[in-house]
């Protein structure tokens, strides 16, 4: 959420026809929309895997109208992609029999999907880890996020929480249902944020303009984001940096919150604005700063955090000397 990767989650791609996509044809938008190659999409089709209006597609080439109802079932990655991978780099900042808090990096993707097979970070935690494999052998994980509790967008980096036993997987997975485990993030937003904090809850679901995307909808689920202001930055850009926590770990939820309420995050390259590029383009400032738990088999209060990272701290030392 947690925020995720940008891959399209889940098996199925369901969604309502929106204009932009008026008139093109069914296999382009599907390898648009979830990041398969076009021969995987054919695969799809051949396998009857694509239906329109509850009809089964026959051909990639079937042009779309707006208002039709599309439905793909993806196919899994290959259980292959996520083979232990020592190569993947994995900073850990707290490791422990049951779980291990690790430091994200900026750009990398927490598990296999659609959009990315290889390079993830849970094939570096399999390798570093073997054990953590068994959660999913034993049907407690799925198979391709083996131990995984939570995740960051591959633009977000900072402290995440993986699960290597039953104990762990069990425990933390119970605590971020019931909201008792804490997440700070330190995120810079566009504009000066004008209260000194405040509470966004908005619910969340998937665009129906753009599927892509996630938006506050109100079919949405639940999602409840809190803020408070650090600092305001007047020159050379009028930005907030400010101190954000999660209730709810939806989907994008601190991007589409910040920017539904006029401050997207900055360098957004989905909810913000397209000028003014300030870090590579897959890059925004956000970063998970604090992680708080109790220990899943001891019941001792756990606190991880990880430092502002270079690429932020310059940006952010920027604006204020410039």
């Amino acid at each position: 959420m947690t925020e995720n990767h940008d891959a399209f989650d889940g098996a199925t791609l369901d969604l309502v026809v929106p204009g932009t996509l008026d008139a093109v044809r069914v296999d382009r938008v599907i390898a648009m929309l979830t990041g398969l190659s076009r021969s995987e999409v054919t695969e799809m089709v051949g396998e009857g895997a694509v239906s329109v209006n509850d009809k089964v597609v026959a051909k990639g080439a079937y042009v779309l109208e707006e208002g039709q109802h599309l439905v793909a079932h993806l196919p899994e990655p290959d259980a292959a992609m996520v083979e232990p991978d020592p190569s993947v780099d994995v900073d850990v900042v707290l490791d422990d029999e049951d779980f291990a808090v690790v430091n994200k990096s900026p750009g990398q993707v927490v598990h296999p999907g659609a959009g990315q097979r290889t390079g993830t970070l849970v094939a570096g935690l399999l390798a570093r880890y073997p054990q953590m494999q068994l959660l999913s052998d034993e049907g407690l994980s799925d198979p391709f996020r083996p131990g995984i509790v939570h995740r960051l967008d591959k633009g977000t980096s900072g402290v995440l929480v993986v699960a290597k036993t039953v104990t762990g997987l069990i425990g933390l997975r119970d605590q971020l249902a019931s909201r008792d485990m804490d997440r700070t993030y330190l995120g810079l937003v566009e504009g000066h944020v004008a209260e000194e904090r405040g509470v966004v809850d908005a619910p969340i679901g998937r665009s129906t303009r753009t599927p892509t995307l996630m938006a506050v909808r109100a079919d949405g689920r639940a999602a409840r984001t809190g803020y408070e202001v650090i600092e305001r930055i007047d020159k050379p850009h009028a930005v907030t940096l400010l101190r954000l926590t999660l209730d709810t770990g939806r989907t994008h939820q601190i991007r589409v919150h910040m920017s539904t309420i006029g401050h997207p995050v900055v360098n957004d390259p989905r909810y913000g604005h397209r000028r003014d590029r300030r870090l590579p383009e897959e890059r925004f400032w956000l970063h998970s700063r604090t992680l708080s738990f109790r220990h899943p088999r001891t019941d001792e209060p756990v606190s991880a955090g990880a430092p502002l990272p270079a690429d932020l701290a310059g940006l952010l030392g920027q604006e204020r000397n410039l």
